[in-house]
This record gives C-alpha cells, structure tokens and sequence, in this order.
C-alpha cells in the first residue's frame, strides 16, 4: 500500500505543477498570480515580483504593484516588459499599473490551446509516472502474480483518477478563457 501512497503523492504534486502553470495564464480580469513566475533583477539577484513588492487588484481589470523598496520600480518595469504577459505596464510614481486589455477571441483561442498543451504535459508527466511504477512492481520478485495484477490494477485506477482530474482542470480553465 505504501507504493500506491507515493504514486499518488507524485501524481497530485504533476497535477498542482498544471494548476500553478493555468494561474499564469491571462484570462481577461486581473489575477495576481499572472505574475507568480516573474522574475526580475534585484540587486543582482534573480527575484519573483511577488517576494519584493505588493500585488493588489483594486479593480478587475488592474493589477497595482508596490515595490517594498522604491528603488525596485525599473527592474519590475523592465521584467514585465520582458514578459509573456503582453502588457504594458504603467509607472505610477512609486507604484506600476497593469490594465489588462479584453482578449480578442484570438487570443482567447490562442490561450485555450496553451492551456491544453499544459494538460497534455501533465497527463505525459502522470503516465511517464504509471511506467516507472508499473517497472518497478514487475520487477520486484517479492510480489505473487495475483498481488502483482492487484497493484497494476490499483496503479492504473490511480493513473485514470489523476488524468480525469487533469482534464476537468482543463475544461474550467478552457471554460472561464472563452467566457466574455
């Protein structure tokens, strides 16, 4: 039983791995987490916005950020104007601006297919996953054959648990994307 634990351990750990990667994808209203994985120069140090500035959302269509040094304001400039985000931010005295445009419907496509090519990583990653499982049990000769067949059983049902879970990830994703 303790292996079928680690497999789903490492199978959820893929599936939070999708959830972070869907947070970073622009869906039309302001999101934080649209900058979780936003790097910038900090005193010659690589550093996430997040961890050196405040991130707020006073509307739904603006991100307002705060360095906690002012001095921080050109390299979090800079960084977002490096970005994939498609934004262009707004220097507002010691603070910047995000406006986030409306998607085209373009886009919108555009940014359902990255959600799914996501998903599909995932799901590779989770299969990748079942594989190394299924080597290990048939390889380990501490096993009978009707304990071996259970544990491929169980590994499977895992397997098809944790894809399931992916693609309903992928469909409210894809949902709130195409949603006007």
């Amino acid at each position: 039983m303790d292996i079928l634990d680690e497999i789903k351990g490492r199978m959820d750990k893929a599936v939070e791995n999708l959830k972070a990667n869907l947070n970073t994808l622009r869906t039309g209203r302001a999101n934080a987490a649209l900058l979780d994985n936003l790097y910038c120069d900090y005193y010659g140090d690589k550093m996430l916005v997040n961890q050196i500035a405040a991130i707020k959302v006073p509307e739904p269509r603006q991100l307002l950020i705060t360095p906690y040094d002012s001095n921080d304001v050109k390299s979090i400039v800079a960084a977002i104007s490096k970005s994939e985000i498609g934004i262009n931010p707004i220097v507002d005295g010691k603070s910047i601006r995000l406006i986030i445009p409306a998607l085209t419907e373009d886009r919108r496509r555009e940014l359902v297919k990255k959600a799914k090519n996501y998903g599909e990583e995932t799901k590779i990653a989770i299969r990748n996953i079942r594989r190394d499982y299924m080597d290990i049990i048939k390889e380990d000769d501490t096993y009978t054959e009707d304990t071996r067949k259970k544990e491929e059983e169980q590994v499977q049902k895992i397997t098809d648990a944790s894809i399931k879970n992916v693609d309903s990830i992928i469909k409210v994703k894809s949902d709130e994307i195409l949603a006007i």
